[in-house]
């Protein structure tokens, strides 16, 4: 026992802690093994049941170090925590975080102890930094159809489906709704069985057939969760119910997720305002660590289908939308109705934009601006069909007609119910989210509703058109942040090897990319690029002097920054008028001064001068010492005017 716990403490690499072997053999069973989300990309935490209440862990070694199955003797373990289940239930439930993961690397574990392990399952890390896909899937809801099998079949391919198509997905994130009824563990087996579960980290949402029971927060343990009363819709934790609010972040996005089945305090639980401050808490605690912020909730507030009237969506409707557009939320991911919509820009509970066209394929929300998304069935258990909009008013709670698409709901952009599975796939980009929902079936099994008679027809345009294709989709947004009333400048620090540099420029307000630094010699990296024009036009009678300035702050990835200092110019004029003359040229500060961390003047015109247009730009040239820590920077460039 010594000399085992010293060789596999001495060599823990990716973190944690050894536990000595049992005296004797577990002989318990272990079952319902999945692979959940951490609190970042260094970790994910498994859950799962054991017959017997035994000391166990998760065993976890790169796969390149198994040998013919089998795991070294330096494999590292992560003790498990848990408790005995509910009666109905059955058994005792067990999760350990795995922690200090590598970056682009296979790994295997497995649950239990030793002499009585699990089946060895394996997942794959990707870069801890830079762009990256995760898949959201609606309502599972396994046995809402009646047959617990065929539920359970729709819900396995599309997961087969959607990650033969994305297998460099790195989260599934949940909409609630796992299962049909809280506690039959009937219907968790067969919402766990796909293999997937235990290969990609399911990130869990909490719905409404979810939160009658325990059997949620047994099978499905959540990073960063505050378990108060608040969260819970009869404020009892301890009570035969789950609940609770969690976040994560994980590459550049701060994950928010609640339990929206708490959203009146009449019920017991803190009710939507317990919610509101808790967003409000996490985000001016953890906002700045990330770029985008994404919250995930059950009931959507702008459905389209049956639920899309009911009066505990309308609180949500007020309750929610002018704290999310004030906290500077990116997308807000729901279920709950079954069918898939997108938003317009929603900004305080009203359509910011009334001239946003339906089914845009580019959004430009200006500060304050959500999108919304409902997503569909992922296993085809059920389906709604689409409601017809009321006279009950085109803003708040209202569900009035969009008056330029009157056959849909004000708040929606794009309405779509086809009674086939689909799941929503976000590109998270450098400066864009990319949200599309995909058909991950036809109208042919596995589809439980269909095959049932649950639903009179199948395919778009309410079954006058033939289903589209696995795979085709259904629809597609970029979605460009704003970036306020300046340019905000990026670039991706590389590991100490040279790397290529380049420019993207969008012409909306975008983020100025300098691409990827190079390295010198060890000493320090550097980047070139230029900046997006900016036009200055001037027809004034005066003719008085102007010029233009601007200066960068710090530039952020997280809690890593350097100084804006290290940014230097050559200002031009990029297309003549208005009198303009370029500025002066301003050295990175890594070559001494302080380089654009203090105003300079990009370009100027005297007294007296032509009036006209111009286009000023600048040559930017970045200097970053070799000491700063990999990562993807910004800055916020702050541009000033003045004019007599």
């Amino acid at each position: 026992m010594w000399l085992s716990a010293i060789a596999i403490g001495t060599s823990a690499a990716i973190g944690g802690f050894a536990a000595a072997p049992a005296m004797a053999v577990d002989s318990a069973t272990l079952t319902g093994v999945i692979l959940g989300v951490g609190a970042n990309e260094t970790q994910r935490i498994v859950t799962w049941y054991s017959s017997t209440d035994t000391a166990q862990s998760v065993q976890v070694a790169p796969t390149s170090a198994l040998v013919a199955g089998e795991f070294p003797a330096d494999a590292v373990t992560f003790t498990a925590a848990g408790s005995a289940n509910i009666a109905t239930s059955g058994g005792f439930n067990r999760h350990a975080t795995i922690s200090g993961l590598s970056e682009n690397t296979s790994y295997s574990y497995r649950v239990g102890s030793e002499g009585n392990w699990s089946t060895t399952a394996a997942f794959k890390t990707q870069s801890f930094d830079g762009a990256y896909d995760f898949l959201f899937f609606g309502d599972p809801q396994i046995g809402s159809s009646g047959n617990t099998a065929k539920d359970g079949e729709g819900w396995n391919d599309t997961l087969n489906v959607a990650l033969a198509a994305n297998p460099n997905a790195e989260l599934l994130v949940s909409g609630g709704d796992q299962v049909e009824t809280a506690n039959t563990e009937s219907h968790w087996d067969a919402f766990l069985a796909p293999e997937k579960l235990r290969q990609y980290p399911w990130a869990a949402t909490i719905g409404n057939h979810d939160v009658g029971g325990k059997a949620y927060e047994q099978h499905l343990y959540t990073p960063n969760t505050d378990r108060s009363g608040a969260y819970y819709s009869n404020g009892t934790p301890a009570s035969n119910t789950s609940g609770g609010d969690y976040w994560y972040i994980y590459k550049d996005v701060l994950f928010i997720d609640l339990n929206s089945n708490s959203y009146a305090t009449s019920q017991g639980g803190g009710g939507d305002a317990a919610h509101v401050g808790y967003v409000t808490d996490v985000v001016n605690q953890h906002g700045a660590d990330a770029k985008y912020t994404v919250l995930v909730y059950h009931h959507s507030i702008y459905s389209p289908a049956d639920h899309a009237k009911d009066g505990d969506n309308k609180t949500r409707r007020v309750d929610f939308p002018t704290t999310f557009s004030k906290l500077g939320v990116d997308l807000v991911l729901q279920g709950h109705d079954h069918s898939y919509s997108r938003s317009y820009e929603i900004k305080n509970g009203a359509k910011a934009n009334p001239d946003e066209q339906p089914g845009a394929a580019d959004v430009y929300p200006g500060p304050g601006g959500v999108i919304y998304v409902t997503a569909n069935s992922a296993s085809g258990s059920k389906y709604y069909d689409i409601t017809a909009p009321d006279a009950s008013g085109t803003s708040g709670a209202g569900n009035g007609a969009d008056p330029l698409n009157p056959s849909s709901y004000w708040y929606n952009s794009v309405q779509n119910q086809e009674h086939v599975r689909t799941y929503v796939k976000v590109q998270v980009q450098n400066d864009q989210l990319v949200v599309e929902n995909v058909r991950s079936g036809t109208c042919a099994a596995p589809n439980a509703a269909v095959e049932l008679g649950k639903v009179p027809w199948c395919g778009p345009n309410s079954g006058a058109t033939a289903a589209q294709p696995v795979g085709s989709i259904v629809d597609s947004v970029s979605i460009h942040p704003n970036h306020g009333d300046g340019q905000e400048i990026g670039v991706t620090v590389p590991t100490a090897a040279p790397g290529e540099f380049g420019w993207t420029i969008d012409g909306h307000n975008g983020l100025v990319d300098l691409g990827t630094a190079v390295e010198h010699d060890g000493a320090y990296f550097e980047a070139n690029g230029q900046l997006n024009p900016i036009t200055v036009s001037d027809t004034r009678h005066s003719v008085a002097p102007w010029s233009i300035a601007a200066s960068v702050g710090d530039f952020r990835d997280g809690s890593n920054t350097f100084s804006g200092k290290n940014l230097g110019w050559a200002p031009k004029v990029v297309q003549t008028g208005a009198g303009a003359t370029a500025g002066d040229s301003v050295r990175s500060g890594y070559d001494g001064g302080d380089g654009l961390s203090v105003s300079r003047e990009l370009g100027s015109a005297a007294q007296g001068h032509a009036r006209g247009t111009a286009k000023l730009g600048a040559d930017l040239d970045l200097k970053i010492p070799g000491s700063v820590d990999k990562g993807s920077y910004r800055a916020t460039m702050t541009i000033t005017a003045l004019s007599n």
